[in-house]
């Protein structure tokens, strides 16, 4: 079988698989203008659990893949979804995350723990409840925190993303720690990144690492820690021994040592975000075929930085 490596010596280990392009938030990084609360968009057609189990077994078998994160759109809205997270851990994948804006949760949190689902990463860009609904299109920041809570119930493990946006939620960051901190909870910030109709046009709500560490400066003193391979987020440690994360694609690139390949919910890799070209895996198709594919999609690898695209974050996943 050939090994799937390019020439800085990166391969594929984690899959992050976009169930589906839909969404029940309009967050204001990802819908452009008045979402009506929501991205209504009119669903393409998606991969039934048992052709996305499929792929992933085939790919699996070709990659040895350490990790499968499912995305969205909202994953959490996919009907079959604790199928294809039991049928992901009976193909002995070690790790299965999921990345949620936490809308559905409190509901599903138990039955995704009990299929095998072990950590997920909840989208929470404030704590106030103005300033999320300003960033959501949607009220009741509370429905969220009872998401939160529910999955640390259930035994999850449980991270917080929070994108910042200068002039938006960058005023959050306190906030959002200290609620983080309170239940135990690791947050990650993250820069703005330039994709779908922000692509090219972040500089006005770029809100970068310097700034974060900043704020974070002014109550905790901060130690910084290693960067795992392959990490999206450099993390820092506070005095009191809380930890907090920086996913700066602008102000520090990870795509050194990016090991992620895409799926979307039509059966199309990617290698990487910087690129909207999609390339179609086919069931008919040889080991050798894939493979080739496969070797496509890493050469979308970025050497040094993110540049964005034009592809919206609904069809591909965070």
């Amino acid at each position: 079988m050939q090994v799937i490596r390019d020439q800085y010596g990166r391969s594929f280990k984690t899959l992050r698989v976009s169930l589906l392009s839909t969404c029940n938030l309009g967050c204001v990084y990802c819908v452009a203008g008045d979402a009506g609360g929501a991205n209504i968009q009119a669903p393409k057609e998606r991969l039934a659990a048992a052709g996305l189990l499929q792929i992933i077994e085939r790919l699996h078998d070709r990659l040895q893949l350490e990790t499968v994160r499912l995305t969205g759109g909202e994953p959490l809205l996919y009907r079959e979804l604790i199928e294809v997270i039991a049928g992901i851990r009976a193909m002995g994948i070690p790790h299965i995350k999921l990345t949620t804006n936490g809308w559905l949760l409190e509901r599903l949190a138990m039955p995704m723990k009990e299929a095998g689902m072990r950590s997920i990463n909840v989208s929470l860009d404030a704590i106030d409840e103005d300033v999320f609904s300003r960033m959501s299109q949607r009220h009741s920041v509370a429905r969220i925190i009872r998401g939160i809570d529910a999955a640390l119930v259930a035994g999850l493990d449980v991270k917080i993303n929070a994108v910042l946006m200068k002039g938006m939620n960058d005023g959050q960051v306190l906030p959002l720690s200290e609620f983080a901190f309170s239940r135990g909870i690791r947050i990650r910030f993250l820069e703005l990144m330039g994709m779908g109709y922000l692509h090219d046009h972040t500089t006005g709500h770029l809100f970068r690492q310097e700034e974060i560490l900043s704020v974070m400066a002014q109550r905790y003193r901060l130690t910084p820690l290693d960067r795992e391979h392959s990490a999206t987020a450099h993390y820092w440690r506070t005095e009191e021994g809380h930890v907090f994360g920086v996913i700066a694609n602008e102000s520090e690139p990870f795509c050194g040592d990016c090991n992620r390949l895409r799926l979307d919910s039509q059966g199309n890799i990617y290698g990487c975000l910087s690129s909207n070209h999609p390339i179609p895996l086919r069931a008919g198709d040889s080991g050798e075929d894939w493979d080739e594919r496969l070797q496509e999609a890493l050469l979308q690898k970025q050497a040094l930085r993110f540049t964005g695209s034009d592809l919206s974050m609904l069809h591909i996943g965070g």
